[in-house]
C-alpha cells in the first residue's frame, strides 16, 4: 500500500495575494511560483542542473507525451518519472487535455473520454479520465491533473457548457480511479470567459476533495482583460478556500501581477524557454532580441542585473554570433537566462509581498513589458506574446 499522502499548504495572506509553502513528497516550494515546463521529461537545452542553478523548485511534465513515448509501464520500470529524467524536485504531471485539445480535428470528444490520433504515428489513442489518472499513478508525480475539456475562446456558450459540465463529471471520476495515497490530485475549474459559467464551475470543483484547484482554459486566445475578468470571478468563489491555486498555462512577466493578485500561487508555461529558443530575451529592462544587428558588436552580458551564467560568462555579442550560425548552445545559454529571470522575479515577488515592495515592482515590470523599453537594444514593442501552444513562435504546436 502506498505511503500517506505528504503534501500540505499553508499559506499567509497579503489581500487576495498571498505567500505559500507547498509541502510536497519530494520537497517544498514557495509561492507564488513558476514552474518550467518539461513537456517529455526534459525541459528543453538544459539538464536538471541547470535548472536547480536557476532556481527552479517545481517541474512540470506532460502524461500525453510520456504516455506515448517513452510510455508510462517503462517509466515505473525504470524507477519512476524523477530517477527517470535525474530531477530529486517536485514534479506536476498534466493529465494531457491541453494537447489532445490541441489536435483538433485528429481527435474526438465524448462522455466516456477523448479518442485521437497520436501525433507520432497515427495511431488510435484513448485517454479518459481514469486512464489519465493511471498514467500520472505510475509515471509517480508528486501532483497529478484530472482529465478536463478544454474549448477554445470562440467557441459558443453552449460548446463552453457541454465542456465545462464534462469537465465536471470527469472529475468525480477522476476521483473514484484515485489509487495511490501518496500523490496529491487537483481539480481544474472551466467555463471559458463567461462569469456565471466560471463561477459554476469553480464551486463544483471546490466542493470536491481535491488538493488543489486549477483553473484552465485560459490564455488560449481571450485578452488579457477577459483572463483577468475571469480570474476575478474564480477568485471570489475561492476566497475563504485554503488549497493551493494553480493557472495553467499562463507565464508572461505582466500576466503574473494579475493572477497572483486574484490568488494564484502556481503557474506554467512554455513561453520563457519558446521565446529563448527563438531568441527573445528578457531583462531588467524589457526585452533584448538576439536578431538585433546592433548587438553584433555589444560586449555587455544580456543583463547586468542578472546573476545567471549567460550573464556572467558570455556577451551579447556571442549570443547573437551562435543565434545567427544557428549554434545549439544558444538554445540552452538562452533557456537559461530567460528562467532565471522569470524565477527571480517570482522571488522578487515573493519578497514584495513580504515587505511592501510589491507595487512598485508591479509598475516598473508591467511598464517594461507593455512599452518600449529604456535599452535601445531590446525589443520593447508592445505587450508579450500570450502563453499558449498555439503561439505563432511555436516550433511545434503539441511540443513544448
Amino acid at each position: 500500500m502506498a505511503p500517506p499522502i505528504r503534501f500540505s499548504f499553508e499559506t499567509t495572506g497579503v489581500s487576495r495575494a498571498r505567500l505559500g509553502t507547498l509541502e510536497t513528497a519530494h520537497g517544498t516550494v514557495d509561492t507564488p511560483q513558476f514552474m518550467p515546463v518539461g513537456t517529455q521529461a526534459s525541459v528543453k537545452a538544459v539538464t536538471p542542473t541547470d535548472l536547480r542553478a536557476t532556481g527552479t523548485q517545481i517541474l512540470l511534465a506532460n502524461t500525453y507525451h510520456l504516455s506515448l513515448r517513452p510510455g508510462e509501464d517503462r517509466i515505473a520500470r525504470l524507477g519512476g518519472l524523477h530517477r527517470f529524467m535525474a530531477w530529486d524536485g517536485p514534479i506536476l504531471t498534466d493529465s494531457g487535455g491541453f494537447q489532445v485539445f490541441s489536435l483538433g480535428h485528429l481527435r474526438t470528444v465524448d462522455d466516456d473520454g477523448v479518442t485521437f490520433a497520436s501525433h507520432l504515428d497515427g495511431s488510435a489513442q484513448r485517454l479518459t479520465p481514469e486512464r489519465a489518472i493511471a498514467i500520472q499513478e505510475s509515471l509517480g508525480s508528486d501532483i497529478a491533473m484530472v482529465l478536463d475539456h478544454l474549448v477554445g475562446s470562440g467557441a459558443s456558450i453552449q460548446a463552453v457548457r457541454d465542456a465545462m459540465e464534462r469537465t465536471h463529471r470527469w472529475a468525480g471520476r477522476s476521483l473514484e480511479a484515485r489509487r495511490r495515497a501518496d500523490q496529491a490530485v487537483f481539480g481544474i475549474v472551466q467555463g471559458g470567459i463567461d462569469r456565471g459559467l466560471r463561477a459554476e464551475s469553480a464551486r463544483a470543483i471546490a466542493a470536491r476533495p481535491f488538493d488543489g484547484i486549477a483553473i484552465g482554459g485560459l490564455s488560449v486566445g481571450e485578452s488579457k482583460a477577459e483572463m483577468a475578468d475571469a480570474l476575478e470571478v474564480v477568485a471570489g468563489v475561492l476566497a475563504d478556500d485554503p488549497r493551493p491555486r494553480y493557472l495553467m498555462g499562463v507565464g508572461a512577466p505582466d500576466d503574473f501581477f494579475v493572477a497572483i493578485e486574484h490568488g494564484v500561487d502556481l503557474f506554467d508555461c512554455v513561453l520563457p524557454t519558446r521565446l529563448a529558443r527563438h531568441g527573445q530575451l528578457w531583462t531588467s529592462r524589457g526585452r533584448l532580441r538576439l536578431g538585433n544587428a546592433g548587438l553584433l558588436d555589444d560586449p555587455r552580458p544580456v543583463d547586468d542585473a542578472c546573476g545567471c551564467e549567460t550573464c556572467r560568462d558570455y556577451s551579447r555579442a556571442y549570443l547573437a554570433h551562435l543565434f545567427r550560425a544557428g549554434e545549439l548552445l544558444v538554445h540552452r545559454l538562452t533557456s537559461v537566462h530567460n528562467l532565471t529571470y522569470t524565477l527571480d522575479l517570482m522571488r522578487a515577488i515573493r519578497q514584495g509581498l513580504r515587505d511592501g515592495g510589491y507595487q512598485a515592482l508591479r509598475d516598473r515590470v508591467t511598464s517594461q513589458f507593455a512599452a518600449p523599453s529604456d535599452d535601445p537594444q531590446s525589443t520593447g514593442n508592445g505587450p508579450i506574446q500570450a502563453c499558449s501552444e498555439t503561439d505563432p513562435a511555436s516550433d511545434l504546436r503539441l511540443d513544448e
